[in-house]
């Protein structure tokens, strides 16, 4: 049996519902780099890339497209986060990320973005059946994923609302096309990014507070 398969195989079976390992494995890697961006360790990039390394194998096997697709681009934005967070960020005195709201500008690029780039993704998955069985919740969640690590990348707080909006198809997308773990997992997703966007909204206010202060 090759890695792959190995991946894609059957660990157990809770609730009626089939868990591979490449399901469980790569949620559970990802699960952490939430955890670690959360904290604002730079090591939540290389967790990410891992992440996308074996769900990009489970979706792959799946025919979902968007979602495999979205792997690749977790992994691309992993090493694009990964040298935003080394080179020429603005440090916090413990030596993590400092994180800020985006301005209204930034934040039109990221609804526009997400907005065109799901119609555009969608329509292709429509014109192309076989790319993709779940055309438009795979587009959504594909783009909607590009947007929030790319905020995360850039230390905005708003990259905990992009994930959220994100949540809101995951979970029923991934029960539906067989990956209960990242349907479960997902729900853990959603405390996480509760509790996330909370530090982090409190730590973009500190140095302003600091400054009001003084």
């Amino acid at each position: 049996m090759s890695a792959v398969d190995w991946l894609n195989a059957e660990a157990f079976t809770v609730f009626d519902q089939h868990i591979k390992w490449s399901d469980m494995i790569g949620n559970s890697i990802g699960l952490l780099a939430l955890a670690l961006g959360w904290r604002r360790s730079i090591w939540t990039w290389p967790a990410q890339f891992a992440s996308g390394v074996i769900l990009l194998v489970a979706f792959s096997s799946a025919h979902l497209t968007g979602s495999a697709g979205k792997q690749v681009v977790v992994m691309a934005v992993a090493a694009f986060g990964y040298w935003q967070w080394t080179r020429g960020r603005q440090q916090a005195q413990d030596g993590s990320i400092a994180v800020r709201f985006a301005t209204w500008r930034e934040r039109g690029f990221l609804v526009a973005g997400a907005a065109v780039g799901t119609l555009a993704v969608g329509g292709l998955f429509t014109l192309y059946p076989s790319l993709s069985w779940d055309p438009w919740p795979d587009a959504y969640i594909f783009v909607g994923t590009l947007v929030a690590m790319y905020a995360q990348a850039r230390g905005m707080v708003e990259f905990w609302f992009a994930w959220l909006l994100v949540d809101l198809v995951g979970v029923p997308l991934n029960f539906a096309n067989g990956f209960a773990f990242s349907g479960f997992v997902y729900v853990i997703y959603g405390a996480l990014v509760l509790w996330g966007m909370r530090d982090w909204w409190l730590r973009s206010r500190t140095p302003a507070l600091e400054g009001a202060a003084a």
